[in-house]
């Protein structure tokens, strides 16, 4: 017995090991990265090169019309992408996930591949093919844009959809059915609320990652659209520390109010079905 307690005792103290890599790239690549955003983001130069405390940067965000219009259109493609995403990866992943339509897996990688495939060229490929469809950015840059954000991000969308939409309850659904329940009633009142959890973490995917986003925008608008993570960039290019690492900051802010939202959305989720259980 103390031989085992012993070989217990080891093999629990090695597990703690496993952690270590984990630990060095949180350090190495999140936590000093944020550490020099947040030194950036509430100081400024001196001319002898010396960093000092200094509000500049949230007052020039804060009072300059141009940033934060640019913000709110970024917020606003952001919302509108995710709706669109959703409205179209949902019937698809419901379809992908359902036996009754799906008989090959093969379709579900078909609706995955894209991600396979470089950023930049998914967006150089589609801004050529808007051009024959004739839909320049230049002429249609809001609606270049909005396809773009749509054909890249839409797999990230399904793919959530679809492994929460496998693990549906099946009896439940089957029992709607047989006490007299309609489709639409089984989809409202079981579907619907069973695939909650894919559908905020489709959202989170799909939202954030719209609004930092500038490779597309600034490709397929031809430049007559920035977004908040074109503004961040070109602070940065420029050599304007100060004020980018600000923006960055801001960004932080929104992915942890939409962090915040998600999971508070999924515990009222997760209490409303243990409230239905009894």
């Amino acid at each position: 017995m103390e031989k085992q307690s012993k070989l217990k005792r080891f093999f629990a103290f090695k597990r703690k090991y496993l952690a270590i890599p984990y630990a060095v790239f949180l350090l190495l690549f999140i936590l000093i990265p944020i550490a020099i955003i947040l030194v950036y983001a509430f100081t400024d130069t001196a001319d002898s090169g010396a960093l000092f405390f200094s509000w500049n940067a949230l007052v020039s965000f804060f009072t300059s019309g141009t940033k934060i219009n640019i913000l709110v259109v970024s917020l606003f493609i952001g919302i509108l992408n995710t709706a669109i995403c959703l409205l179209l990866g949902y019937p698809i992943a419901y379809l992908l996930a359902n036996s009754r339509f799906n008989k090959n897996k093969i379709l579900v990688m078909l609706f995955i591949m894209p991600m396979w495939i470089n950023f930049v060229l998914r967006t150089g490929a589609t801004r050529d093919l808007l051009n024959l469809m004739g839909l320049k950015g230049g002429q249609h840059p809001y609606l270049a844009t909005m396809i773009g954000m749509v054909y890249n991000y839409l797999p990230f969308t399904i793919l959530p959809l679809y492994t929460t939409m496998l693990k549906l309850d099946k009896s439940q659904l089957e029992a709607a059915a047989d006490l007299g329940a309609n489709p639409v009633q089984v989809f409202v009142h079981s579907v619907l609320p069973q695939s909650i959890p894919g559908i905020v973490s489709a959202a989170e995917m799909v939202f954030m990652p719209t609004i930092s986003s500038y490779v597309i925008s600034d490709t397929l608008s031809e430049g007559m659209i920035t977004l908040f993570g074109n503004i961040i960039y070109l602070n940065f290019s420029q050599s304007q520390w100060n004020e980018g690492s600000f923006m960055a900051f801001i960004m932080l802010l929104l992915v942890g109010a939409s962090m915040l939202i998600s999971r508070r959305f999924d515990k009222g989720e997760k209490n409303a079905r243990g409230a239905q259980l009894w």
